[in-house]
């Protein structure tokens, strides 16, 4: 019986099975070659092209290089002209219409254009030249995407017009809620009342909270979009000012005798005590400083975000019960009853200006979003706008039978007044020409006299808070119709809410960066600078910043003798000496030239016998 063999094992096959030689496989480097043998695999015939045999040059022939550059005389190309793209087309071979991006008006660009191309670039150097026109491409380019980027803001702001020269004026409120629709009618509401008032309001950045205080205690805030109640308390003391924290979460209430912290369901957080009579609250979101006006003449600035108290400086004025901000710098405007208005900073002890306004004592401020236009009232019942670029001068003033006891500008330039229980609303041309004062734009008469005013932001919506409770007025172009969802977002969550607190915490500004001019904080004090040097110098006895007089570095290979050394070291000094000596010369003839020229009069022929 016989076994089969082992693989691996050295036994030779059985001759009764035939086994089939294998192809040897070919490499991509070996030349393939025509099957002859008789094993070969059968296949289909190739075609065998018949080439010719090179001929074969002989080792004793020079070799002729071939010269580099052709001998042949080259023939300019023509320079192609550049063709316009035809309509392109589809799969299914139609014409696209309205082939390329959309047109973009130009008006609509040159609203968004930063640069006026009207003027020329001054002459500079090339480098210089081509970074400038480098940015005025780019600008341009940024200002078209603008334009486009414009069609997605869905609201654009309106105006009232009155029909063949009617006067807004007389528009009522009622007739306003008539013709708008349901939501925008809905914004408009009286809340009555009477026995906790009169009231102080504010609205929250978002525009979509509305916080109360009556003067005999009643507290409360809520969502006045929705009606919905987030909290009502009673403080059991009287209520002077009100005012949102950086969200709606916190809520500050100058109190008859001290400063509460308050949450949104009404638990009191803290009580600070070392602010105590306050008459006034402004709260500066980008710095997260509570300001606060006291009886007794001092301005003192809280960091809500820390808890301590940054400044608190004297105003030697008395009584302060005139606050407000400007948003554009944070500087804060107080009225005094001399009829001057001071500003304010808590990196200085000192009033940045002052401004004299009236005859009497100020009654009201108030400063515009962009922080150019401010606008004041007296007890000689003026009311004046100021220009806040640099001159400080009445731009216009208007002689009110009864004097503005309260003022407030909105998003937009609109500039509203309390004349006892009347409310004017005076509109401008634009935002950046302030408002104008010789015909009113709407007015509205009220249930009590007024003791607070708020524009609503980004809704057409003002906030009057009298003597018989609050009232909603409906005044359209007043608010910015497009609001920015990542800096104030009235649908945000509560997620959102604190995922933005604490960005907005670590982009808080410091205290002692604010200043008349915030574009003054990116370029070099020298004054400041020097003064600073020649303190440390004084403090030290020595200049650490001054030039170390020279040491020669020793060489080898018997190269740094005494000799060597002594002599590298007055050549650098002999070179600083002639540096100097040129200098003096060059200052001493700009000296002669100055005195060379005339000093403004004109030259005499006896010029010529004076020595």
């Amino acid at each position: 019986m016989e076994t089969a063999p082992k693989p691996g094992s050295d036994v030779p096959p059985k001759k009764d099975r035939p086994q089939a030689k294998r192809k040897k496989p070919r490499r991509y480097w070996e030349e393939e070659t025509t099957p002859t043998a008789a094993g070969a695999s059968p296949g289909r015939p190739r075609k065998q092209k018949n080439r010719e045999p090179r001929p074969q040059k002989s080792k004793s022939a020079p070799i002729q290089k071939k010269p580099r550059f052709s001998r042949k005389p080259q023939v300019l190309k023509k320079p192609q002209e550049w063709k316009s793209p035809g309509p392109q087309r589809s799969l299914s071979g139609a014409q696209d219409p309205f082939a390329g991006p959309a047109p973009v008006p130009v008006e609509v660009v040159r609203k968004f254009r930063r640069i006026d191309k009207s003027k020329k670039l001054p002459p500079s150097k090339s480098k210089a030249q081509s970074r400038l026109e480098a940015a005025e491409a780019e600008e341009e380019e940024i200002s078209v995407k603008a334009a486009r980027s414009e069609l997605l803001l869905a609201e654009e702001p309106g105006f009232l017009e009155g029909e063949d020269g009617e006067d807004t004026a007389r528009i009522r409120q009622a007739d306003i809620v008539e013709a708008v629709d349901i939501a925008s009618a809905a914004k408009h509401f009286d809340l009555n009342l009477r026995q906790f008032g009169p009231y102080r309001l504010n609205y929250s950045r978002t525009g979509r909270h509305l916080a109360l205080g009556g003067r005999r205690g009643h507290v409360a805030a809520l969502d006045w979009v929705t009606k919905k109640l987030m909290c009502e308390i009673n403080v059991m003391e009287a209520v002077r000012d009100i005012r949102f924290l950086h969200s709606e979460a916190l809520l500050a209430v100058a109190q008859n005798r001290w400063l509460h912290i308050y949450d949104n369901q009404g638990i009191e957080l803290h009580c600070v005590r070392r602010c105590d009579r306050i008459t006034r609250l402004e709260f500066l979101p980008f710095h997260f400083l509570l300001a606060t006006a006291s009886e007794t003449g001092f301005l003192t600035y809280l960091d809500v975000s820390v808890g301590k108290i940054v400044a608190a400086l004297n105003a030697r004025a008395g009584r302060l019960d005139v606050m407000t901000q400007n948003p554009y710098n944070a500087v804060v405007h107080l009225g005094h009853s001399n009829g001057t208005v001071s500003l304010w900073s808590p990196a200085m002890k000192e009033p940045l200006a002052k401004i004299l306004c009236h005859r009497g004592g100020v009654r009201a401020v108030a400063v515009d979003p962009t922080g150019t236009h401010m606008a004041t009232s007296g007890l000689d019942h003026q009311l004046k706008i100021f220009d806040l670029r640099g001159t400080f001068q009445p731009l216009s003033a208007r002689t009110l039978p009864q004097g503005a006891g309260h003022l407030a500008f909105s998003q937009r330039g609109l500039l509203a007044a309390g004349l006892g229980d009347v409310v004017n609303i005076w509109a401008g041309s634009g935002a950046a020409s302030g408002p104008s004062l010789e015909r009113p734009y709407l007015t509205h008469r009220l249930a009590g006299h007024v003791h607070g005013l708020q524009f609503c932001p980004f809704e057409d919506v003002l906030g009057v808070g009298h003597s018989g409770g609050v009232t909603s007025m409906l005044v359209p172009g007043a608010a910015e119709p497009n609001f920015d969802g990542l800096e104030s977002n009235p649908y945000r969550s509560r997620k959102q809410r604190q995922e933005w607190e604490v960005k907005a915490l670590l982009e808080k500004v410091p205290a002692e960066l604010i200043c008349l001019d915030p574009r003054a904080l990116a370029e070099v004090d020298v004054v400041s600078l020097e003064q600073e040097k020649k303190e440390r110098i004084e403090r030290l006895g020595y200049d650490p910043e001054a030039k170390a007089p020279f040491q020669p570095k020793p060489k080898q290979k018997g190269r740094s003798s005494t000799a060597s050394l002594v002599k590298r070291k007055k050549k650098v000094m002999d070179e600083e000496h002639r540096d100097k000596v040129r200098q003096s010369l060059k200052q001493q003839q700009q000296q002669k030239q100055e005195k060379a020229k005339p000093t403004g009069a004109r030259p005499s022929a006896l010029d010529r016998f004076v020595r």
